[in-house]
């Protein structure tokens, strides 16, 4: 890969999710000056708005067969967790055409593979950022659990899983105490079936987490703005701005900005078929919910409810559309439905969220330095794998800003698989 880059540089992070936020505290570790620049707050962000849950078991790409031959059913069930809504047609009707083209079995192939060596070193990444954040309580390590209603939906779902099992997983039967408590928790009615994943993990809270990021972030002498970034392109080299004009002067600039990165990509001639693929979630107090429980997830009702520190979190949903398109308050009311049918104990209404996921058709995400400007790297397009991903693409990214091999290969996170460049816009 050439010589490795020992000296300090100028690295400019677009991007304050924790994709980018964990790249930008990697850089900073290494002796780099790094300024990031946030175009939304937190409670935008997908990656403070998701269940929390490290996901290292989910290796295969929602790009195959099955969720292609799916799609209707899950539009017709009262459960299903996909919305189309006609009003974005015009946005989800290409991206659905290139997702069924990646899911053609030779392609669903090569995504899980290098799906899988990404997920393989997620937790030993996690292990390293928590601790880099002096705040190691904040990655439990405690698995999830599975839970079905239905003995035909629980027989398919306990014999898929048990298939082929991922890397660092192992599944098991409930224990006694644990079929009790997740029976208790369902109002004292016991599940059709039930799974315990081991290996994966979740996080302790977003907003400890986030405290802990910003403290250690201050503590590093990294430089955090609030504000919209521009790029434009001089030959070889990209330059940058605030929205207002004010220069960003850098020697590296990544581009890490979950939905954001598509119109600044784009830009600059990149083909970037990424789509905001909504979520929408519930929070309340988390008195009532047993504090000891990991991620529970309601599979036959799309739906996993996560215990934090100080609240509970019960998140569903994959709506196709624009970022800043309106929310559909019927997701809320049926999460409430869900919740209200299962006897969980979790205080109704609920705080509402909607944030964005940033997807790709292949979903795969998007991890690199450009082929085409010298100052160019990216890292997003991490689907329902952003908050799994988080510090791995960052120490990814940090490795290639220092000419250091990455621990993958990134031929299949290269941007241009989705095409040859088009002339940068004006």
């Amino acid at each position: 890969m050439g010589s490795v880059k020992s000296e300090s540089r100028r690295i400019l992070v677009i991007g304050g999710g924790i994709v980018g936020s964990a790249t930008a505290l990697a850089l900073l570790g290494r002796g780099h000056a790094v300024t990031l620049v946030d175009e939304e707050g937190p409670r935008r962000r997908a990656s403070w708005g998701n269940a929390g849950h490290i996901a290292i078991e989910q290796v295969e790409p929602l790009a195959s067969l099955a969720t292609v031959m799916g799609v209707p059913r899950q539009l017709l069930a009262r459960d299903g967790a996909l919305a189309l809504p006609w009003r974005e047609a015009g946005r989800w009707l290409p991206f659905v055409a290139r997702l069924a083209w990646a899911a053609r079995p030779s392609a669903f192939a090569r995504g899980q593979a290098a799906l899988s060596g990404l997920l393989a070193r997620a937790m030993p990444a996690w292990q390293r950022y928590v601790e880099a954040l002096g705040a190691p309580a904040l990655l439990r390590r405690t698995g999830h659990i599975i839970v079905w209603d239905r003995p035909e939906s629980a027989a398919r779902g306990r014999q898929a899983w048990q298939a082929d099992v991922p890397e660092g997983i192992r599944f098991r039967d409930l224990t006694a105490d644990e079929e009790a408590q997740i029976a208790a928790l369902r109002g004292g009615k016991a599940p059709a079936g039930a799974l315990y994943c081991e290996g994966s993990g979740s996080i302790a809270g977003h907003d400890l987490l986030e405290a802990a990021l910003r403290a250690r972030f201050a503590a590093l002498g990294g430089r955090w703005l609030q504000g919209r970034a521009r790029l434009w392109a001089e030959g070889a080299t990209v330059l940058a701005a605030l929205a207002d004009g004010t220069p960003l002067l850098a020697d590296e600039i990544i581009v890490a900005g979950g939905v954001l990165s598509r119109p600044l990509l784009e830009g600059l001639g990149f083909a970037v078929p990424m789509i905001a693929e909504r979520g929408y979630h519930l929070q309340a107090p988390g008195a009532r919910w047993p504090a000891d429980l990991p991620p529970v997830v309601f599979e036959d009702r799309a739906m996993i409810v996560t215990r934090f520190e100080d609240s509970v979190r019960a998140s569903s949903f994959v709506e196709l559309a624009r970022p800043g398109a309106p929310a559909d308050p019927a997701k809320w009311a049926a999460l409430r439905r869900r919740i209200s049918e299962l006897g969980l104990p979790f205080e109704l209404p609920g705080a509402e969220w909607l944030g964005a996921r940033p997807t790709l058709p292949d979903y795969l995400p998007a991890i690199g330095r450009s082929r085409h400007h010298t100052n160019l790297l990216y890292a997003f397009g991490h689907q329902h794998l952003g908050l799994t991903l988080g510090p791995l693409s960052g120490e990814i990214i940090a490795d290639l800003v220092e000419g250091r091999a990455p621990p993958v290969s990134l031929a299949p996170f290269d941007i241009e698989r989705f095409g040859a460049r088009r002339g940068a816009s004006t």
